[in-house]
């Protein structure tokens, strides 16, 4: 019944993630008739450089009141959002035309040339209304692509065109106040919420539901512009065909910018207004290979358990039949695990680093779980920028309590019980991940300085950062590490002996073991590794969650049952030294997703240009293998010390 309810969970969470639901607070605007919208513009992006640059570092028109930066939370500073106020101004269900927004400045020789280095790196322009991004629809060999923004201008015959004319069109659904309830994801009670008494619902209103755009480039007469001020009304009319570009980008040249915006009413309801994005061409997750994966692997992994429990159990129970004296003449008789019940716990090389890794992995793995698992159910939906960042941070400084406890009792484990050194292992276990992570970061950081992107973290952006973790996440890990140090070590069933015994020569190298090992994780996430890599890199919206929480619980359980196959095949072969092989059996798995990230580098994002964009990457891509291969490694570490010290209390070998 247990199993069958996870399952029931599981089927639930993956049908959620294909439609997502709203949570209360994230609640519709009602916009009446005539009242102004205002378009905010986020940073300028491009899959060919990975570095986001600020909207008004080119010759945009400028807000009358000037530029603003919108209040953002520390996810979106981090993932390189910088959203501003922009000119644009529309008025709900109110269709505008030939809308004069302003002449630039004529071109100097650095606005020119930066133009022009924008257009050849693909740089697309991100407008926001009423929180959905602008998209755009182009036809291609018969196919509908949907787009987010749009591009800065194209290159033609060696001639650079700017789009300096925007076509809008929102879409709009008229506000129902009965529709609240589903909204909020408890449609069963649409029919008794009552409208809300008279007051300002009698008044007519609209929710967005829609924002699309079509850029063009046209040329404007410069005579007719001299006198225009900002929102007046264009003389002459304005012909906005995409299938043609009439806006050269001249040196020592102004460019005039306008606008229309069309309002039509749509079918589509608030709850689904994010539909047409999660559905984006590309990122459409295919469900029966990502399904067909699951299984196989699952078949695999129920395999190996099964064949290696009845091995186990059989020679366990094979032992505990005979009687001493021929147990006493089969511990002489018989090699294999039984011979190293003397070296088995005896303490690895480096065991405070290992203490303080398995510390990091439990750690990055919980925060992993509960992150996504807070996904699945909706707390973290696309319409909130930068939550999911903030989300994890937030759980790994919370869970720092749980590294510094595994940590330290590890530690104490290791030591048979001294309390000596507890306090360096966890300050140790609280500044080794986020150390390496600081320098990764840092070093990125001073790249995106040089190029003046928004994807840099500003330096005040730092300083929270660095207080966030001697504030809270240190102290919390010395927390748990108080207590890993008051609560008991765990008790080898075995004694060590006091001179380690010689381990035979083997056939093959250990170490080939542990990272082909590597290989069977990976195959429960290279599927969904793509969608997660096209969302980072591409720019595509990755919401299906339910299925990643489905991944990743498959991938704990493959990570563990391939540590303990590995560690019983070591000491199988009298090789006690298990400690770090069966961390390393599963966090090899790293290995091989930084390989994929390399082919994806080349096969993927073969246009990303530069040596400081491939940089960028790879850092990243570091940086992210590092974590993983602490959380993996610590699931198969966890999990074989478990099965060993399981083993060993078993049978009785004196």
């Amino acid at each position: 019944m247990g199993s069958f309810g996870i399952w029931v969970f599981a089927i639930f969470l993956i049908v959620q993630s294909g439609y997502g639901f709203y949570l209360p607070g994230s609640y519709p605007h009602k916009h009446v008739v005539g009242v102004p919208l205002s378009v905010k513009v986020n940073s300028l992006t491009s899959i060919d450089t990975e570095m986001p640059f600020s909207y008004y570092s080119l010759p945009f028109c400028k807000p009358a009141e000037g530029v603003k930066d919108s209040a953002e939370n520390l996810g979106e500073l981090l993932m390189g959002d910088r959203i501003e106020n922009s000119p644009y101004r529309f008025k709900m269900y109110t269709n505008q035309t030939q809308i004069f927004l302003c002449q630039s400045g004529k071109l100097s020789a650095g606005d020119f040339k930066l133009l022009k280095e924008r257009i050849d790196e693909m740089y697309q322009v991100n407008l926001i209304l009423d929180n959905l991004p602008a998209i755009r629809y182009t036809m291609k060999e018969g196919f509908m692509l949907r787009w987010t923004g749009y591009p800065v201008g194209v290159k033609v015959d060696d001639v650079y065109y700017v789009f300096n004319h925007l076509k809008f069109k929102v879409l709009v659904h008229k506000y129902e106040e009965t529709n609240m309830a589903n909204v909020m994801g408890t449609g069963d009670a649409a029919d008794v919420i009552p409208g809300g008494g008279k007051g300002g619902s009698d008044v007519p209103g609209y929710m967005v539901v829609g924002f699309e755009v079509v850029p063009c480039s046209v040329v404007h007469e410069g005579n007719l512009v001299k006198n225009l001020k900002m929102y007046d009304q264009y003389p002459s009319p304005i012909k906005c065909e995409t299938t043609t570009v009439s806006m050269p980008v001249k040196e020592g040249e102004p460019i005039a910018f306008t606008y229309e915006v069309t309002f039509e009413e749509s079918d589509i309801r608030w709850p689904f207004r994010w539909d047409a994005y999660l559905k984006m061409e590309g990122s459409k997750v295919h469900w029966f290979s990502i399904l067909n994966s699951l299984m196989v692997i699952t078949f695999l992994a129920g395999i190996v358990l099964v064949i290696f429990l009845r091995t186990v159990r059989r020679d366990l129970t094979r032992y505990e039949e005979l009687d001493k004296e021929a147990q006493a003449q089969m511990n002489e008789e018989l090699s294999g695990w039984k011979l190293v019940v003397g070296d088995v716990f005896r303490a690895p090389s480096h065991p405070a680093l290992l203490c303080i890794m398995v510390g990091d992995g439990v750690q990055i793995l919980g925060m992993g779980i509960v992150t996504i698992l807070f996904a699945a159910l909706g707390f973290m939906s696309p319409a909130s920028r930068g939550t999911l960042v903030t989300g994890m941070l937030f759980f790994y400084m919370i869970l720092g309590i749980a590294a510094g406890y595994v940590a330290v009792r590890l530690w104490r484990t290791i030591s048979f019980g001294d309390h000596k050194g507890w306090a360096s292992v966890a300050w140790k276990a609280a500044c080794f991940f986020p150390g390496i992570a600081f320098f990764i970061l840092t070093t990125l950081n001073f790249l995106l300085w040089g190029s003046h992107s928004t994807g840099a973290i500003p330096f005040s952006l730092f300083v929270i950062l660095l207080l966030l973790w001697f504030c809270i996440s240190v102290p919390l890990t010395l927390v748990g590490g108080y207590f890993g140090a008051k609560a008991p070590h765990i008790e080898y069933p075995v004694r060590t002996n006091q001179i380690s015994r010689e381990i035979p020569a083997q056939k093959y190298p250990s170490w080939l073991l542990v990272l082909g090992a590597g290989t069977l994780p990976f195959g429960t996430l290279f599927i969904e590794l793509f969608f997660i890599m096209s969302s980072i890199w591409m720019g595509r919206v990755y919401y299906v969650f339910g299925f990643l929480l489905v991944v990743m619980i498959l991938l704990v359980v493959v990570c563990a049952e391939v540590s303990l196959v590995l560690t019983y095949m070591h000491l199988c072969v009298e090789d006690w030294k298990w400690w770090w092989k069966s961390f390393f059996a599963s966090g090899s798995v790293a290995i091989y997703i930084f390989l994929y990230s390399v082919n994806y580098l080349i096969f993927d994002l073969k246009s990303l240009s530069g040596p400081v964009s491939a940089t960028l990457y790879l850092g990243y891509s570091l940086f992210m293998v590092l974590a993983i291969m602490l959380a993996t490694g610590t699931i198969g570490f966890l999990s074989s010390f478990w099965f060993v010290h399981y083993l060993f209390s078993s049978v009785k070998l004196d």
